[in-house]
């Protein structure tokens, strides 16, 4: 089944929603600002991804900038980081199985269907 890391305050976010409806299959939708996501998920979610965790933080949102700009962080502590500020994590994931994509743009979900 396929699951999206929904954000629906997103347009990108709302767009992979709309996106996957159109497919009319089943999918989860996980809104991680309500539900924050554990350690062993995110690492989970990186891992199918294939990206360091650095490359799944949103640089530009103000957490980042006000808390760990300019710093060095262990792939720990940048996961630790987005458990402490969801809205730091780019959006929209999508997940097929062990397949998995940051959907920016939108069409990239058809490389993991």
């Amino acid at each position: 089944m396929l699951t999206i890391y929904h954000n629906k305050r997103c347009s990108k976010s709302r767009e992979g929603v709309c996106f996957l409806e159109n497919l009319n299959k089943p999918f989860e939708t996980i809104h991680y600002l309500e539900k924050t996501l554990t350690y062993i998920e995110l690492e989970t979610i990186i891992k199918k991804l294939k990206i360091k965790p650095i490359e799944l933080i949103r640089v530009k949102e103000k957490d980042w900038i006000e808390n760990f700009k300019g710093k060095t962080l262990t792939d720990k502590e940048i996961i630790e980081a987005l458990i402490q500020f969801p809205k730091l994590i780019e959006r929209p994931i999508v997940i097929n199985g062990d397949k998995a994509v940051i959907a920016r743009p939108t069409e990239l979900i058809k490389s993991i269907l």
